[in-house]
C-alpha cells in the first residue's frame, strides 16, 4: 500500500469522524449522519445505496457468482452523559486523544471499517465480494438497523452467492471476540391475594417473588462455555401493585437480565426457567442471540496469523442479529463506552485501519506471511 495514500486514508477518516461527532445521532435519530456518510462515500465516486438510517456500498469489481464479506458498524449513540465536561457534540483533539460522543462507541470503528473499504474498493481478483454497511439503532437492538437492512431485496441482491462471514466493528483494542453473550430480558410477575397488612389477610405476592428472585440468584446452569463461561442471571427492577403501608400487594413485578453463552437456546433456557419458578415468566424479545464464529473461519486464522488473541465478549451487538458467522473487532476500548468526555486515541484509529487491512489482505487476496 503507497505511504502517502495510507496518511490521507487515516486523515480522511479522522475527519469524517469529527463530522460525525458533531452531528447528534441518538437511535432512532440518525438522518445527519446517514446523510453525511452517505456524502462521504459519494466523493469517493463510490455508488451508495440507503435503506432508512443505513447506508451500505459494494466494491467496485462485484461478482454475483463470489460469496460476499460485510464490513458493519453503527453511527447511532447514546445521549450523553450528565458528567460531561466537554461539549459532547464537539470534536476535540487533545494530548492524541479525539473526544466527542460516540467517539469510541462506535464512530472510531465505523470510520476504520469505511477507509479499509475505501482501500479494497476498486480491487480486482479478490476472493470476495465487499459489503460495507453503516447502519442505525444498535443501541436500542432497534428493529430498523442492521435487521431491517439484512432483510432489504436491494441489500439481498447484492450478497453475491451469500455472505460467508462479516467484521462487526465494535471497540475491542483490536482483538477479536470470536464469541458473545446473547441477551434475554424477563418480565416476571409473581400474583398474590390483596389484604389489610394488620390482620394478616390476604397473600403476599412480594414473598413469593423473593423466592423466585433467589432462585435466579443462586441456580447455575450445567452447560458452561469455553469462551463465555456460564449463563448469568440478575435481577435488576422489582415492583408491587400498591404503595400503601398497610396493604398486601397483590402483584409483585420484577425484571431479570439473562446473559446467555453459546451452550443454550433462548427457547431452551425459558424451558428451564419456567420449570422452576412459581411466577408467570415472558420474555421481552428472543432476538439477542449468544453467536460464536469458528475458529477455522478465514478471518479468525487470518486474525491468529498476526499475533491477534481471541475472546468471548459479555456485551452485545450486532453481531447478534447475524445469521453468518461474524468477528467482533475495532479500535478503541469498550470501558470508555457510555461515559462522560468519551475519547478515542487518534493512534488506535490509525492502527485499526492498518491491522483491518492487513487482517482483509490474507482472506480477500489469499495473502500468506513470508
Amino acid at each position: 500500500m503507497d505511504n502517502n495514500r495510507t496518511v490521507q486514508l487515516k486523515a480522511d477518516a479522522i475527519a469524517l469522524l469529527g463530522a460525525l461527532i458533531e452531528l447528534p445521532s441518538f437511535s432512532r435519530e440518525e438522518e445527519e449522519t446517514a446523510a453525511c456518510i452517505a456524502s462521504w462515500l459519494a466523493g469517493k465516486n463510490i455508488p451508495v445505496n440507503r435503506y432508512l438510517n443505513n447506508v451500505w456500498a459494494v466494491n467496485q469489481y462485484y461478482d454475483p457468482a463470489k460469496p460476499t464479506l460485510l464490513l458493519n458498524s453503527h453511527h447511532d449513540t447514546v445521549k450523553p452523559d450528565p458528567q460531561y465536561t466537554k461539549d459532547p457534540f464537539l470534536a476535540q483533539i487533545e494530548d492524541g486523544k479525539l473526544y466527542g460522543l460516540g467517539s469510541n462507541d462506535a464512530g472510531g470503528c465505523l470510520v476504520s471499517l469505511l477507509a479499509t473499504f475505501l482501500h479494497f474498493y476498486s480491487q480486482k481478483d479478490m476472493a470476495y465480494n465487499l459489503i460495507i454497511a453503516a447502519t442505525a439503532e444498535e443501541e436500542i437492538s432497534g428493529a430498523q438497523g442492521v435487521e431491517a437492512l439484512l432483510q432489504q431485496e436491494a441489500f439481498i441482491a447484492s450478497m453475491g452467492t451469500g455472505i460467508e462471514g462479516a467484521v462487526v466493528g465494535e471497540p475491542t483494542l483490536m482483538q477479536m471476540a470470536i464469541a458473545e453473550r446473547g441477551l434475554m430480558v424477563l418480565d416476571v410477575e409473581a400474583e398474590g391475594r390483596v389484604g389489610h397488612a394488620a390482620r394478616e389477610e390476604g397473600e403476599n405476592a412480594l414473598y413469593k417473588a423473593i423466592e423466585d428472585i433467589l432462585w435466579f440468584k443462586s441456580y447455575k446452569f450445567e452447560r458452561v462455555s469455553a469462551f463465555l463461561g456460564e449463563v448469568k442471571m440478575t435481577v435488576t427492577v422489582v415492583n408491587t401493585s400498591n404503595k400503601a403501608h398497610n396493604v398486601v400487594p397483590a402483584q409483585c413485578n420484577f425484571v431479570v437480565d439473562v446473559r446467555v453463552n453459546d451452550q443454550y437456546s433462548l427457547e431452551e433456557l425459558l424451558d428451564i426457567i419456567k420449570e422452576h419458578v412459581k411466577s408467570n415468566v415472558q420474555p421481552r424479545s428472543t432476538r439477542l442471540r449468544s453467536s460464536i464464529i469458528p475458529v477455522e473461519h478465514p478471518l479468525v486464522k487470518a486474525g491468529l496469523s498476526m499475533g491477534i488473541s481471541c475472546y468471548g465478549s459479555p456485551t452485545t451487538s450486532d453481531k447478534a442479529l447475524m445469521h453468518f458467522p461474524a468477528l467482533k473487532m475495532g479500535p478503541g476500548n469498550s470501558a470508555r463506552s457510555h461515559t462522560a468526555d468519551e475519547f478515542i486515541f487518534v493512534n488506535e484509529i490509525e492502527q485499526g485501519i492498518a491491522t483491518y487491512i492487513q487482517l482483509l489482505e490474507k482472506v480477500l487476496l489469499k495473502k500468506e506471511e513470508n
